[in-house]
């Protein structure tokens, strides 16, 4: 199950042509060009004094609920966590490519890798304290790799079944001890950590906030709104999800690690719930807040390009807005059928809909451009080429009527915001020109992604996405599309096309394999994965979304990192 993240409410695409000048803002290094921010994209440049200090203040419509970091499943709040939490390891505190990067944290280096790529060792740091004061011991690391699995983490059966005990502690979380998988031993300041099976993305599952180290006395359930002692350069001074969230410095911080986790320059950071998006980008273009969680409202974004475009930030995400096709069930049973609404779908018009060319770009394949595995490659596409430029629907109709599906009832599921849908009407007409019977089924947001994984309720096609965990191939397509994601009669089955492949998964196995030794030639063996899946067509890719960070004049150093997006702790604030 990926992150929630801004699924945004951008639908007219006519003010958003305005963003233009607001795109050119950001280079690729992930560091802004524009007038408010001065620094590279690679932000592990030395702290600089001089930048320290004041209060950051941050406005989102609504809180992301459990502050518990083993817990939320949220970018909102993972965003955050960057600042406030560490594990063993973590991802590289930078703008740009680089963010991908694994580094150590509270490890004083890499693991030394044992046993065929079994056995990880970590020697902790010394000196580190919690916010309470707490001197952190090999006991919090064991403790919260327990904890991991005792609070039912969202990824403990995903991300850390590998680690030895760990079908145990799923099956009874409440007397887990992973006593054979997770070894402290407090004369030599190491741990070690075992596995059933060599692993690749450890490294990675290692350095997203679930992995979190916590004080080894944390309760053994999710502790909500009670924020937990961090060890991080900022700590929680309180959190009421109906108002606001206070971050305080951290006293017992001291930089470690520039790389790991860097010295925060805001000496308070205040995060306000309950505005309605229109009042926040007023707030911002005040000056009396100084960054959006929400995306801008539509009717805003005209004002947001032109007069204040050196404060909005576009960035491209590891992310991809899909159809699915239940693969198990009539019309789209049959392959010609899927190919056919791959082929009609008009992939400008849905980036029309979510908020226009700024906003979003055309997707042809299931991993997202600059993304591990990664081809250009567009197989439908009218006239073919590596990159998507129009539907053919003489095609489309062509199939449909080779399939002999023409004139079935198709249910279109989907979220039942403004832009979702949108969408969703604009397929009910495609579908409904392609000589099926469409209807339209908009669902709470709260429920569609439940209800469109559970095979019991029967969806044929729905609208749905997807954004990256960490950086690897697998997240999409061995999440996404193998047949261990399948899981009929349950509301967590992510495999929601039912696309059950015993040869894809076969080469997936390979592929992931191959990367325990050569990650370059897994990437060219997933790559390849992704264009067959394709051919299958389970799933109809349609855009790629980008995300927009609005600022106000009073901030600097905008970084954008990304693994978890802007650094809020390395910003600048007069």
């Amino acid at each position: 199950m990926s992150r929630s993240t801004r699924r945004g409410a951008l639908a007219a695409a006519t003010v958003v042509l305005a963003l233009t000048a607001a795109a050119c803002s950001s280079s690729d290094d992930g560091s802004s060009s524009g007038p408010t921010a001065s620094s590279s994209g690679s932000g592990s440049s030395a702290f600089q004094p001089q930048h320290k200090g004041g209060t950051l203040k941050l406005v989102a419509h609504a809180a992301a609920g459990s502050f518990d970091p083993q817990v939320n499943y949220t970018l909102q709040y993972w965003q955050l966590y960057q600042s406030m939490y560490d594990g063993l390891l973590s991802f590289k505190k930078v703008g740009g490519q680089e963010s991908f990067t694994v580094v150590p944290d509270l490890a004083e280096a890499m693991p030394k890798v044992t046993d065929g790529g079994k056995t990880y060792t970590f020697t902790l740091r010394k000196g580190i304290k919690f916010s309470d004061g707490k001197a952190l011991t090999t006991d919090d690391v064991v403790a919260s790799f327990q904890r991991i699995f005792k609070v039912s983490s969202p990824t403990a059966g995903t991300f850390y079944n590998g680690i030895v005990g760990a079908d145990t502690c799923l099956k009874k979380p409440a007397s887990c001890t992973l006593d054979k998988g997770v070894v402290g031993d407090a004369k030599t300041d190491t741990v070690t950590i075992k596995l059933t099976a060599p692993d690749p993305e450890f490294p990675y599952k290692l350095a997203v906030p679930h992995a979190s180290i916590l004080p080894k006395d944390s309760p053994a359930k999710d502790a909500g709104t009670k924020p937990l002692p961090s060890t991080g350069p900022y700590m929680a001074a309180s959190y009421d999800p109906n108002r606001q969230l206070k971050l305080v410095r951290n006293p017992h911080f001291k930089e470690w690690s520039r790389e790991g986790q860097p010295q925060g320059y805001p000496d308070v950071i205040q995060y306000s719930f309950g505005q309605t998006v229109e009042s926040e980008v007023t707030a911002v273009q005040n000056g009396t807040a100084d960054w959006m969680y929400d995306p801008p409202p539509a009717d805003r974004l005209n004002e947001i390009g032109t007069k204040y475009a050196s404060q909005a930030h576009v960035n491209p995400l590891t992310a991809f807005w899909y159809a699915t096709l239940n693969v198990n069930m009539a019309p789209f049973n049959n392959k010609l059928a899927r190919q056919a609404i791959n082929w009609a779908v008009d992939r400008d018009a849905v980036v029309r809909l979510y908020g226009g060319k700024n906003l979003a770009s055309p997707a042809c394949t299931i991993l997202p451009p600059g993304f591990p595995g990664h081809v250009d490659s567009c197989q439908y596409t009218k006239g073919g080429g590596k990159t998507w430029s129009k539907q053919d629907l003489a095609k489309a109709k062509e199939l449909v009527k080779k399939s002999g599906t023409a004139g079935q009832e198709v249910g279109i599921v989907v979220q039942d915001d403004d832009v979702n849908k949108s969408i969703g009407q604009y397929l009910q007409s495609l579908l409904n020109e392609l000589g099926y019977k469409a209807t339209l089924k908009p669902l709470s947001g709260n429920i569609q992604f439940t209800y469109i994984q559970n095979t019991k309720n029967k969806v044929q096609l729905a609208l749905t996405s997807w954004y990256q965990d960490y950086p690897a191939a697998s997240d999409f397509l061995n999440v996404l599309l193998s047949c261990a994601s399948f899981h009929p009669g349950s509301d967590s089955s992510i495999n929601i096309s039912g696309f059950c492949d015993k040869g894809v998964d076969a080469r997936m196995q390979t592929a992931l394999k191959t990367s325990q030794t050569d990650q370059k030639a897994a990437d060219q063996q997933w790559g390849a994965i992704d264009q067959d899946i394709m051919k299958q067509s389970p799933v109809v890719p349609l855009i790629n979304p980008k995300i927009i960070d609005f600022t106000s004049k009073r901030v600097g150093n905008y970084q954008f990192s990304k693994q978890f997006y802007m650094l809020v702790g390395q910003l600048w604030v007069k």
